[in-house]
Formats: structure tokens, C-alpha cells, sequence
């Protein structure tokens, strides 16, 4: 019970009564997140940035300067460090042929800030990890066989027989498409507790700038590292487990010919992105169509009614999808926070915005939302969101 001051006198407040869940609906049970040790507060990012890569041009200085602004962004946290750039300074190299090393780094990297994250949100759950029946693994940032899931799986200390699924290189959309997985895992399999973690670095794309890439500012401007981890499952046991969302319908789906839009590709010198400009409008002309696809399973029709977790892609892609569904200004403030305060961490993005949406539920709100992320293809993934 909370207290209120009325009239001078302090009375109690009831406390929000907590909803039941939909028998055999996957819910969360727990969250967790981690990230590296390395904070970069974004006013000090292009001077770092200019420094490790020995730009000397002034107008790429100057174009970082503003993209820096620009992004909202406030805070990131990255692998990338000055002792890595020593021991490996053919990275800030052009033209070096260097993905053996950005893996040697990126791989136990990924692992390690998926096992933080992953402790952190087993820990809230509160239960024995040999009641984890099935991992779900994802990470763009890692690439090795066997995957980073065998490696988690070992360092927890799960059961050999745990069930592993691998999802490699989705980009932003991938926590999204990592809960509809472990949805369908869970609502499939009764009595399972699946352990859902996503895990990025941006050391496979780190490069000097180069005016033939403008993306490469973008990114430096952008990304960060960091890890998430959420343990889904039907049927809470009350009295030991305390979910707090269920996760109702979820739908994928992707924009016909617009696979260009968004390209990553792998060479010898790393990952190298192209992004184009029309992503925004195209994210524009297609979400509220795909939105009335999710929210008519639960006969919803007002946009203003639900609360959104929408992976914060950039501000020109919350902007737009704001003004399209013309959204009142607070209903993207989660996702915002996010941005400003971790930026754009790829697949893990979508869980710091979803921590945040669960402390502004707390306090009272709406029953229903989306959860919502864009990646390659131009792929949607969507999820209709019941807050317990």
C-alpha cells in the first residue's frame, strides 16, 4: 500500500490489482540485462572516436558532431576500448583485413554479457536453473560453431538435454522475433521455462570513417553493446514465480521487395551496413495496417488505448510512426529513454524499453499493447502485450 496526502492526512492508496493470466498464454516471468564496462556519455563519443581512427578531416568531424545530436542519444556503453585498440590496432586500420580478430573479441564478449544478464534475470526469478527447459540464443555480433548458446548453456550450468535454439544475424528486430519463438515454445511444450537472451557488440562494424560510407557515422553515432535476458512461460506458479506480461499474438511479416533497404554484408574488414533513406516511410506507409492485424485479436480500435514497446530504431522511425498513428506524446517516452540511454543495441533494445514500460505499469495503465521492432527485409515483427 502507498501512501497519499489528502488534505494533510496521510491515507493508503490501493495498490493496482494485478490481472490474472489466460490459462496456456506464454507470460514473463523475469528480466535481466548487462552491459560492458566501458560508459561513453555521447558528448565525449566524436573526440574518442576521431582519436582511435586518426581522421584528420575536418568535415567528418563535423558531420559526426551532428549526427551525434541528432540521434537523442545520451549514454552508450561498448566493448570497443583503448587496451582492445592496442593490442589490436589494425582495426582502426583501413582496408585490414581483420574479422579474425573483431571475432576473437566479439565472441567471448556476447557470451559474457549474455551470462551477466542472464544470472541477473534468473536471480529475479527466483527458481533452480535445471527448471530451464530451453534456451533461445540471439545475437548479430557472433559467429562460431558450436554458437554462443552452447557456451551459455555451460557456463549456467543447465541441464544437457536444455533445448537451444540458435538466432544468428536478424539485426533489430530480433528480441521481438526471440519472443515469438519462445511464445510458441512455451505454449507448445507445458511446464517449460524457456530463457530467452539476446547479446550485442558493434565490434564487427567498428572502422574508420570513410566519406564512400556514410552508414559507418551513423552507427558510430548510434550503437551501443549491452545484453538482455527474459524467462517466458504459461501457467505462473503463484507463490514462487510473478509474471507481468502475457504475451497474447504475435505476427511477422515482411515489405515485398524491400531487401535492399537495410543491407548488412560480411567481408575480411567486418560487417559492413548500408541503410537507406527511405526506411522511415516505408515503416511509415505499412505500420498501421499491421498494427489493426495485431490489435484485432483482442477488438481493440483506438491506438491512443494501448501502451507501446517499440524498438527505438532511431528518433526519424519513433517520430514518424508517432505522428502516423498520432499518438499522444507520452506514448512513446519508454522507448525514448532507451534510445537516450543505451541507444540502439540492436536486438536487445526491445527489452530496456520493455523494463521501462513495466515500472510505468506498476503505477496503473492501460491493459493492452504492442510490442513492436523493424529489421532486414524490411521485416515487421509485432507482438499483442496483456499487462498483469
Amino acid at each position: 500500500m502507498s501512501k497519499v496526502e489528502v488534505n494533510g492526512a496521510a491515507k493508503q492508496s490501493p495498490e493496482r490489482t494485478r490481472r490474472i493470466p489466460t490459462p496456456g498464454k506464454a507470460t514473463v516471468l523475469a528480466m535481466g540485462k548487462a552491459f560492458p564496462s566501458q560508459l561513453i556519455p555521447q558528448e565525449c563519443l566524436v573526440e574518442g572516436y576521431i582519436r582511435d581512427t586518426k581522421c584528420v578531416d575536418i568535415s567528418i568531424k563535423e558531420k559526426l558532431e551532428r549526427l551525434c545530436k541528432t540521434t537523442t542519444v545520451k549514454t552508450r556503453y561498448t566493448v570497443m576500448s583503448k587496451e582492445i585498440l592496442d593490442k589490436y590496432p589494425e582495426l582502426a586500420t583501413e582496408g585490414s583485413p581483420t574479422i579474425k580478430q573483431r571475432l576473437e573479441i566479439a565472441n567471448p564478449a556476447v557470451v559474457e554479457m549474455a551470462l551477466e544478464a542472464s544470472l541477473a534475470c534468473i536471480k529475479e526469478w527466483g527458481r533452480p536453473t535445471d527448471n530451464i527447459t530451453h534456451i533461445v540464443y540471439v545475437t548479430s555480433s557472433e559467429i562460431r560453431l558450436p554458437g554462443g548458446d552452447l557456451y551459455l548453456a555451460s557456463q549456467l550450468g543447465l541441464r544437457n538435454d536444455v533445448g537451444r535454439v540458435m538466432l544468428y544475424f536478424l539485426g533489430c528486430y530480433g528480441g521481438v522475433t526471440g519472443l515469438r519463438v519462445a511464445k510458441d515454445i512455451a505454449e507448445n511444450n507445458p511446464g517449460s521455462r524457456v530463457l530467452l537472451t539476446t547479446s550485442e557488440t558493434t565490434i564487427l562494424g567498428f572502422r574508420p570513417p570513410n566519406k564512400a560510407r556514410p552508414y559507418d557515422l551513423v552507427g558510430a553515432a548510434l550503437f551501443g553493446d549491452g545484453a538482455a535476458a527474459v524467462i517466458i512461460g504459461t501457467n505462473p506458479i503463484m507463490g514462487q514465480e510473478s509474471p507481468f506480461m502475457e504475451l497474447n499474438y504475435a505476427v511477422q511479416q515482411f515489405l515485398p521487395n524491400t531487401h535492399n533497404v537495410i543491407d548488412g554484408r560480411l567481408s575480411e574488414e567486418g560487417i559492413n551496413f548500408k541503410l537507406g533513406r527511405d526506411l522511415p516511410q516505408k515503416i511509415e506507409e505499412n505500420i498501421e495496417e499491421f498494427c489493426k492485424k495485431l490489435m484485432g485479436k483482442a477488438n481493440l480500435k483506438e491506438f491512443n488505448e494501448l501502451f507501446w514497446a517499440v524498438h527505438p530504431g532511431g528518433p526519424a522511425i519513433l517520430n514518424r510512426l508517432e505522428a502516423t498513428l498520432k499518438l499522444s506524446s507520452e506514448k512513446l517516452e519508454c522507448s525514448r529513454r532507451a534510445l537516450m540511454d543505451y541507444g540502439n543495441v540492436s536486438s536487445n533494445t526491445i527489452f530496456y524499453v520493455m523494463e521501462n514500460m513495466r515500472e510505468e505499469l506498476k503505477r496503473g495503465g492501460e491493459e493492452w499493447g504492442l510490442a513492436l521492432a523493424f529489421g532486414p527485409g524490411i521485416t515487421f515483427e509485432g507482438i499483442l502485450i496483456r499487462s498483469l
